[in-house]
């Protein structure tokens, strides 16, 4: 009776926005902060009670929500937001951490500032056809073993996090997930190759050129320490792996293009069998790899579960917090958010493509950047077609700025927390929540500004 008396306040794809005060991003709010202050107030408590700080988030939507809107439509705006938005994401996370996680690239090679960037320039490459999250577990330890003799190494990993986590995804749906959502609603496979490549290398040239000058400038000025890791020839094991990624990469595309027309039902959640055959596979990749690797070559890696875990208890939290947020986005002008979404429309009705790049990149920059890119997809008229024609510099912004400015929070892309987790491990001394965003906003911000100016005036 509750579900029933609460269901003019759900809109046929979940929660109405339009219902809802801006109140309910609190929870939202409270997560981020959380993220950004404990592991500076209070680290001991955060590495130990993270997952439970971040359920007590999400309890504050749940409860809420069930209580205004009734168990029975909570339970299904949950099970949508979990089956088909939070599993997918962390499955496709798990299958690339551990099949990544068996490429063992031995030996040893000279961090210096030239062979840094070199480094960065082949996992920004590999980051389009592996994906971000791929690249960055292929290419993470490598760069962690070059630079182990550098007092001063911090920036190393923070540019890597800029390049290879973000802004290398750019070129392919496969590279990172706003784009595989666009090529799932009808965006050609190689529209992001032709509309993007101008405006991916433009910004990734200035990163990699500050890189490197500031690279330089810290190798002069600074004493190394003794090699941990001496120069040794440079091996790859562990190839099969490689094949184990290119699996997943297949079943991602199949279940975009076949449509057996066969569902069931969780919660009132409609589950498409191409979608939990592709989850499945996910699953089946990820044990094919522990078995199929030997364990040495993980040992040599360094390869632990607590940067999955982790992000797999944070992210859990920021989906759940952030059904409000992103049910108020949906609702436009109807919704608390309605000043923002105002602001991607020009006077005379034509889009705001400076607006479309900054917000959708803004909201990135904290929010999920999939769902997010999804909002304004749809708030530029939803049509495929139109946006790849008529619409394609609109298009082309949207992308950029959820692909781009994921860089400017650890949070604002599923890699950066994963890179984050595994250097800290490997004894970096990584910049905190803040400190991170100082980095972002000094190098990020100004080549976002430049790119504003180039491609989307």
């Amino acid at each position: 009776m509750a579900a029933g008396a609460a269901a003019p306040a759900f809109a046929a794809d979940g929660l109405n926005g339009a219902t809802l005060g801006a109140v309910w991003a609190l929870p939202f709010a409270g997560i981020l902060l959380s993220i950004a202050l404990f592991p500076l107030m209070a680290p001991h408590l955060w590495e130990h009670h993270q997952g439970k700080i971040a359920a007590v988030w999400a309890g504050l939507v749940i409860v809420p929500l069930a209580l205004t809107h009734g168990i029975g439509l909570t339970l299904e705006t949950l099970a949508h937001t979990l089956l088909l938005e939070y599993l997918p994401f962390i499955l496709l996370l798990l299958a690339l951490f551990t099949a990544a996680g068996g490429i063992l690239i031995s030996g040893n090679i000279h961090g210096s500032p030239a062979t840094n960037t070199l480094m960065l320039t082949i996992g920004a490459v590999l980051a389009s056809f592996i994906g971000t999250t791929g690249a960055s577990m292929v290419m993470i330890r490598p760069m962690i073993r070059a630079n182990d003799n550098r007092r001063h190494n911090a920036h190393v990993f923070v540019f890597f996090i800029f390049i290879v986590s973000n802004l290398g995804g750019a070129l392919t749906p496969l590279g990172d997930p706003p784009l595989f959502l666009g090529f799932l609603k009808g965006v050609d496979f190689f529209w992001t190759t032709t509309h993007l490549a101008a405006e991916a290398a433009f910004a990734g040239a200035i990163v990699l050129a500050v890189f490197y000058l500031f690279d330089r400038w810290m190798y002069r000025h600074e004493t190394a320490l003794p090699d941990p890791t001496p120069d040794k020839r440079i091996r790859v094991s562990g190839l099969v792996n490689l094949a184990l990624i290119g699996v997943v990469i297949v079943a991602i595309l199949i279940s975009a293009s076949w449509k057996p027309g066969v569902a069931f039902r969780v919660f009132g959640v409609e589950v498409e069998w191409q979608n939990l055959l592709r989850d499945l596979v996910f699953v089946g990749v990820a044990l094919a790899s522990l078995k199929l690797t030997r364990s040495e070559h993980r040992a040599a890696n360094g390869f632990s579960w607590g940067p999955i875990v982790e992000v797999a208890k944070l992210f859990a939290g920021i989906f759940v917090a952030m059904v409000p947020v992103l049910a108020m986005l949906r609702a436009g002008t109807s919704g608390a958010f309605a000043p923002l979404v105002a602001l991607v429309t020009n006077p005379d009705g034509t889009p705001n493509n400076a607006a479309y790049f900054w917000l959708s990149g803004g909201l990135s920059s904290f929010l999920d950047n999939a769902p997010t890119y999804l909002v304004f997809f749809e708030l530029a008229g939803g049509d495929a077609q139109t946006l790849m024609t008529k619409g394609a510099l609109t298009l082309a912004a949207i992308s950029c700025g959820a692909v781009f400015m994921g860089a400017n929070s650890y949070i604002g892309n599923a890699p950066n927390f994963m890179v984050y987790a595994i250097a800290r491990s490997a004894g970096v001394k990584m910049p905190s929540f803040f400190g991170y965003m100082v980095w972002s906003g000094a190098i990020l911000i100004p080549t976002f500004i430049l790119v504003t100016f180039v491609f989307f005036r």
